[in-house]
């Protein structure tokens, strides 16, 4: 049987800030913007979503005389993380020996 997927990665914004994090481990809020291609509002209601389950951590600091907001992967979120990419790939196999089987 097929694992439920994690409702909170099964976002496009929150996968992408979450597969950008796992390869860097820490960025800019203006680096995940240009990255992810959305907008500021969204990228934070997004950043909220995975801060609230404990999938990043969120430090807000100032560079000089402006604000600068920091994200960081947590051990849960490269866990969940990881979790999420293997159910995905055992939807492929799956989907894929099936339809090997009724070739």
């Amino acid at each position: 049987m097929l694992k439920d997927l994690d409702p909170i990665l099964h976002s496009q914004v929150r996968l992408a800030i979450m597969s950008l994090l796992i390869s860097v481990k820490s960025a800019e809020f203006g680096f995940l913007l240009e990255n992810t291609g959305t907008t500021k509002g969204n990228l934070s209601f997004q950043l909220t979503k995975l801060k609230e389950a404990e999938y990043i951590d969120i430090q807000k600091s100032f560079k000089g005389n402006y604000p600068l907001t920091t994200c960081e992967i947590t051990e849960k979120g490269i866990d969940a993380y990881e979790s999420y990419v293997n159910s995905i790939e055992e939807y492929f196999k799956e989907f894929k020996n099936n339809k090997n089987q009724k070739l």
